[in-house]
């Protein structure tokens, strides 16, 4: 055929492989040719059935997620919550769905076990707004999160981690913000993130809204930051939203003591061993504990006692009254969940009461039936005998003596009428 430049080299073609050579081109197009064919003809078919076939599609995507939220429900113990029609939100023990995740994938891979601390939360029963107050990493935007989790969740149809008995209304929207956006490119502190988010949610929020805040009046003068929270706050209610935040500043703690439909929560905090527990306490305004801290940590009593001085009578009157009501308010509380679990009993009892009481009319009915059947039983018809629990032939019914001759095995017996049930449909 040729040569390599050098002329070293010739190409040589066998005149035998030329024809096989040229049978093999032509097989590979016949094949490229027949594989066109098939290939243009299954189009034609799926076209003529493309509404079936996107039909079945939409089908099967639909059941692979009500699959998924099954299995999901089922791996984490979760429960659909009741739809309240008038945006009542009462959430009990409820858990932060992806802590759950990240606490079994560190278990798997052999890290200290932990567990997610439940709570207790509700909203728009006899309040609008609740504040979280209590101190750092103590689990308050957590908590935020955890209700904005679970309201999306349940806006999705998919089964929440809660206790049973826990209701969620529908939310026209959802609007949060969380999180630190400051940015140097936009010239945006803290602060003016924070206020720029939070101005967009007052504009488009109103009924049927949920908005969740963290840490209000953040970031600026805490006077001027309580001032402006408690301006949003007055806001929400005015435009009929219902509200978590979480803040830090002791003023915003005492709105819920001079405004209505506002309540105070707080994480609690373990002063002797310096830890957050978690758990939220409805009802309570939290405190910092600096001082108690500070003393435990070995702060001189005299710089503790200095330390209060300086705290202003404001702070002083605030901290008494929350004292004063404090143990009121964790009765009432306390009853609030007394009262609940009796509802749940209650419920369970009923439908224990009227599963028993179909069970018992099944049975009621069944033996009327049974009479009858027994006043039809012949020679050679199969029964049941409860008592040896084992079925059995009729030999002869002696109605007169309340009793019949059946015959089990090899042996007759003569056994009350009362003894005779009807036979195992798979025996029949």
């Amino acid at each position: 055929h040729r040569s390599s430049d050098s002329g070293a080299t010739l190409f040589i073609e066998p005149a035998e492989s030329v024809e096989l050579n040229n049978t093999i081109i032509k097989l590979r197009q016949q094949e490229s040719i027949e594989i066109t064919r098939i290939l243009a003809d299954l189009c034609r078919q799926v076209r003529v059935e493309q509404e079936g076939i996107l039909d079945t599609l939409r089908a099967v995507a639909v059941l692979d997620l009500l699959v998924a939220k099954c299995r999901y429900a089922k791996k984490r113990n979760c429960v659909c919550a009741e739809i309240d029609d008038t945006g009542v939100l009462d959430l009990h023990d409820a858990r932060h769905p992806v802590l759950i995740e990240v606490f079994d994938r560190e278990a798997q891979e052999h890290q200290p076990p932990k567990e997610v601390v439940p709570i207790d939360v509700r909203l728009g029963d006899d309040f609008d707004i609740l504040a979280i107050t209590g101190p750092n990493t103590g689990g308050k935007t957590v908590a935020l999160k955890t209700v904005g989790l679970l309201a999306l969740m349940t806006q999705a149809g998919i089964p929440i981690p809660v206790g049973e008995g826990s209701k969620m209304p529908v939310y026209r929207q959802v609007f949060v913000d969380i999180g630190d956006e400051q940015s140097l490119h936009q010239s945006l502190s803290t602060f003016s993130s924070h206020m720029s988010n939070q101005l967009r949610i007052l504009q488009a929020c109103g009924e049927g809204t949920l908005v969740l805040i963290d840490e209000l009046g953040a970031g600026t003068d805490p006077d001027e930051g309580a001032a402006i929270g408690q301006a949003i706050i007055d806001e929400l209610l005015l435009k009929g939203s219902h509200a978590i935040i979480t803040t830090h500043l002791s003023a915003l703690k005492a709105v819920a003591f001079t405004t209505d439909r506002v309540d105070n929560a707080s994480v609690e905090f373990d002063v002797a061993s310096l830890r957050p527990t978690f758990r939220l306490q409805l009802g309570e305004p939290g405190n910092s504990n600096a001082l108690i801290i500070a003393q435990r940590l070995g702060m001189s009593p005299r710089l503790i006692q200095l330390a209060k001085s300086r705290l202003d009578e404001r702070h002083l009157h605030l901290t008494r009254a929350i004292a004063g009501t404090l143990q009121s308010r964790r009765e009432a509380e306390q009853a609030r969940k007394d009262a609940r679990q009796a509802v749940l009993e209650s419920k369970k009892l009923q439908e224990e009461l009227a599963e028993r009481d179909g069970q018992l009319r099944r049975e009621r009915d069944a033996f009327a039936h049974w009479t009858k059947w027994l006043d039809a039983l012949r020679p050679g018809d199969t029964v049941f005998l409860k008592s040896m629990k084992r079925t059995a032939k009729v030999v002869r019914m002696q109605l007169q003596k309340q009793t019949a001759l059946v015959s089990a095995g090899a042996l007759d017996y003569e056994v009350p009428l009362q003894d005779i049930q009807p036979p195992p449909e798979d025996s029949q």
